[in-house]
């Protein structure tokens, strides 16, 4: 190897090396921070502890009343899933139709949905708060499983758009000739290859729903319905002395299951993100 690429090399590695331990960084002071003693948290910023106080998870654990986080990582579970199902299944149908179908203002309504991409947040929680009031669905998950079945989410929507018109249509025409209808075509044909965007997908939408918390604090307000984000802001609520270093240690337990759905399914998203958008 050429020796100046090969020093261009070296000084690649190790640029992102640093830049993936600033990233990682906060990770690991969290990790630590659930074994320290939990008055040497904030009082030094020694990354090692004194002593390793692995109680607190044990402690943690237990949570607050009659609900430990068992329960709370149950309800979660609970919560994810059937969005992330629903999300993939609505939002797949949605972009084929786009893609692959042609209609009366399909150009107006595609961009209709983009354009809600540019929509903030804040103007819509009013009245989507009053319209799942009236449907009496406060309290519920159903403010998450709804618009996850209409597939709301137009980002995906967008992206699944993008990877189909990636895929060219000769397949489609081959599967028709050989007696598929259009149903057919996208099970059999089109899915198989659409599978690293579906995974993406997922993936996005496993880690928003998980990480989700003021939707849940506005539709949510029995403790026995809370996901693991409101569990946690609770413990904070109970006590006059917040215990930092349980909370962290539960902070750690609750971003496991996404580190290990995002490396499990690591090679989808990546080939997912790369290709989309790709024509042939």
């Amino acid at each position: 190897m050429n020796p100046r690429r090969r020093t261009r090399n070296i000084v690649t590695f190790l640029f992102l090396s640093a830049f993936g331990v600033l990233f990682i960084y906060p990770l690991i002071w969290m990790f630590f921070a659930s074994v320290k003693p939990n008055e040497e948290i904030f009082a030094t910023l020694r990354l090692w502890p004194s002593e390793f106080v692995w109680e607190s998870y044990v402690r943690g654990w237990l949570g607050v009343g009659r609900y430990n986080f068992g329960h709370f990582f149950t309800n979660t579970f609970i919560l994810v899933v059937p969005v992330v199902v629903l999300t993939a299944v609505s939002s797949l149908f949605v972009a084929y139709g786009f893609a692959r179908f042609r209609f009366p203002l399909k150009g107006p309504l595609f961009a209709l949905m983009i354009s809600t991409l540019m929509l903030p947040d804040a103007v819509v929680i009013i009245p989507r708060y009053i319209l799942f009031r009236e449907f009496g669905w406060l309290n519920t998950y159903q403010p998450f499983y709804m618009p996850a079945l209409l597939a709301v989410n137009a980002f995906f929507v967008f992206l699944l758009v993008q990877f189909f018109r990636g895929i060219p249509r000769d397949l489609d025409e081959a599967a028709v000739m050989d007696g598929c209808n259009s149903f057919s075509v996208l099970t059999r044909v089109l899915l198989p290859l659409t599978m690293p965007a579906v995974i993406s997908v997922c993936i996005f939408q496993f880690i928003w729903t998980w990480n989700e918390f003021f939707n849940a604090l506005i539709y949510i307000n029995s403790v026995s319905k809370y996901p693991v984000s409101l569990g946690l802001r609770m413990t904070m609520d109970n006590e006059g002395l917040v215990k930092w270093n349980e909370i962290m240690a539960m902070s750690v337990v609750s971003i496991l299951p996404l580190v290990a759905v995002f490396f499990l399914a690591q090679r989808h998203f990546v080939e997912g993100i790369a290709t989309t958008g790709l024509k042939s």
